[in-house]
């Protein structure tokens, strides 16, 4: 009984403390007594507590019905939260990225109802481990410095069938800040540029969270990782095929011309701006490789510089006489005077190869052929900035 008069009292003295009508039926007692009871508010977790091989996406979901989600943290094994929103006037929250696979995740979820009263979920779930996975290989390599040119480029070993999924979970930042926007050649290219060649210096940041993205069905990526490359000088230099000459400028300024031959009639060059993407003091040339069976082959090619995927270079050359400045004799390579054994460090080659960088441009005009398709080599440059974003 005297548990049953004190429980009485407090609850008198609940009521008391704001019936200045006189009824008895203040807002400030209807409060304090809904506070005091159970929250009406529900809430829900998808997938269920304990759940095994849970997708990456699609699958993790929270809910509150009679009441309003506040909160929802979801973390990984590693304590990372993933980021979400709630959405539908608080009545669901989604994650705004996928999930990562063969990691344990937990729930936490709040919801509040019309009192203000709060009701509160925990769960926690595994997801799937893929049978099968795809991976992409990138350039430029992590740590890098490279010319204005640079794409972001990757290669996947699988075809692609969910691209803008993928794309999605690559991001790119970069300091000081520019637009940039992803293109795909086919199903298993991905590059990324800005609209124009970057600027002297900037900082690019690329984050690749691949891990339990859904590339094709069934097949998951398994990346993640940061990696990161630095923007240097700004190099273009164009190679103009009536003067058979090249200006090399910096900061749009001309450094250095240089005398060049060309392809020569049926062997022309390809007009275009041209991304530098390797570089070998010496390395061997065969025309079987590139469709010109049995017209050369040239084991000690110096200073040369990849163009095209296709078999372009700008390199040197110690077999073409007086050709440099005077007439066209390649078969669509950018040849410029040099010696044998690449030993010369004063030979227009040798000098242009010493002050060129992976990501430089090499603009060729006035000739005789087509421009270079964007997807030969890192040369989305060609692409209008409409045709590259559409």
């Amino acid at each position: 009984m005297l548990a049953g008069g004190l429980l009485l009292a407090v609850t008198a003295c609940g009521g008391g403390s704001d019936s200045g009508s006189g009824d008895g039926k203040g807002k400030g007692g209807d409060s304090g007594t809904a506070q005091s009871g159970p929250s009406q508010a529900v809430v829900s977790i998808a997938p269920k507590d304990g759940a095994e091989s849970v997708d990456t996406s699609g699958a993790l979901k929270v809910s509150a019905s009679k009441g309003k989600l506040s909160e929802v943290v979801v973390k990984d094994g590693k304590g990372e939260k993933i980021p979400g929103k709630i959405t539908d006037g608080g009545a669901s929250w989604t994650p705004s990225t996928h999930l990562a696979a063969s990691t344990e995740y937990t729930v936490h979820a709040v919801a509040k109802d019309s009192e203000g009263r709060e009701a509160a979920e925990e769960s926690s779930f595994t997801t799937l481990t893929p049978e099968h996975t795809f991976l992409g290989t990138f350039t430029p390599e992590d740590g890098s410095k490279v010319g204005v040119g640079m794409s972001f480029s990757l290669r996947f070993d699988r075809g692609i069938t969910n691209p803008d999924d993928v794309e999605k979970a690559v991001r790119i930042k970069t300091e000081p800040a520019v637009d940039v926007q992803g293109h795909w050649f086919g199903n298993d290219r991905l590059d990324f540029r800005p609209e124009k060649y970057w600027k002297e210096g900037t900082k690019v940041t690329v984050e690749l969270e691949l891990d339990g993205v859904e590339g094709r069905d069934g097949v998951y990526g398994k990346q993640d990782k940061t990696l990161s490359f630095t923007i240097g000088r700004d190099q273009v230099s164009v190679v103009d095929v009536k003067t058979k000459k090249m200006k090399v400028m910096q900061d749009g300024k001309v450094v250095k011309t240089l005398p060049v031959t060309t392809g020569k009639p049926g062997y022309d060059t390809w007009n275009g701006q041209m991304v530098i993407t390797e570089k070998f003091v010496e390395t061997r040339m065969n025309g079987d490789t590139v469709g010109y069976d049995g017209e050369y082959d040239i084991d000690d090619v110096p200073h040369a510089m990849r163009l095209s995927q296709s078999g372009t270079f700008i390199h040197g050359n110690y077999w073409g006489g007086d050709a440099f400045g005077n007439y066209n004799a390649s078969h669509g390579c950018v040849g410029l005077r040099d010696v044998k054994g690449a030993w010369d460090k004063k030979t227009p080659a040798a000098w242009f190869f010493d002050h060129s960088m992976i990501g430089d441009v090499v603009v060729v005009k006035n000739s005789d052929d087509a421009t270079i398709a964007p997807d030969n080599g890192l040369n989305g440059w060609n692409m209008s900035w409409e045709e590259w974003t559409k």
